[in-house]
């Protein structure tokens, strides 16, 4: 077992998963990071904007030459022992942008555990979940099964102390989220090291 790298802190992914002008994705992933380093101080959050990212409009064939830019992404999915998504919730379902990012990467994700933060209407983006729950296990990755939910989410929901109308009943949902992602992360993170997954 690779010791040294079983007893470093663990690094995190949280993927800002829309690029739709007027989203408000960026005030939910600002929100989520500072409840995650106030939580989990000990914990490397990488933050992925993807509307920051210059990603190819086609999908690539397998075992394409990736670009350096290409390659620098996938290395931080790779080097990351978990991931957190910051989805919305767009007719029933989770952009198509962010979709096109997950498949444009395979063995990066496997192995490892996956929480979500969503907003949206009623329904608080838990039907994006749901859907991503099936997309991250074909990628052999583990869902944990808390999550924060934001329903009928605007941006003046939002105080600097968190959401305006329950900031200490989000904040203890992603005390939970965190808590179950430190938990599978360190559990995946050993099961990999002892036994490099197939």
């Amino acid at each position: 077992m690779n010791k040294t790298a079983n007893n470093a802190p663990l690094r995190t992914a949280v993927i800002v998963g829309s690029t739709r002008d007027g989203r408000l994705s960026p005030t939910v992933a600002d929100w989520f990071t500072t409840q995650a380093r106030t939580h989990a101080p000990e914990t490397h959050f990488d933050v992925i904007d993807l509307a920051d990212l210059d990603l190819p409009e086609r999908h690539p064939s397998w075992g394409h030459q990736r670009t350096p830019d290409q390659a620098d992404l996938a290395g931080r999915i790779a080097d990351a022992d978990a991931y957190v998504v910051i989805t919305p919730e767009y007719n029933h379902s989770f952009p198509a942008h962010l979709k096109h990012f997950i498949d444009l990467h395979h063995t990066e994700w496997q192995a490892k555990p996956v929480g979500f933060v969503s907003y949206g209407g009623v329904a608080g983006g838990l039907r994006a979940v749901e859907q991503l729950r099936l997309v991250f296990a074909e990628l052999h990755c583990t869902t944990v099964r808390d999550g924060v939910s934001f329903h009928r989410a605007t941006a003046d929901h939002f105080t600097p102390g968190g959401p305006a109308d329950d900031p200490q009943g989000a904040a203890g949902a992603a005390k939970v989220l965190l808590d179950q992602l430190d938990w599978w992360a360190h559990a995946l993170r050993t099961a990999r090291a002892e036994r490099p997954y197939g």
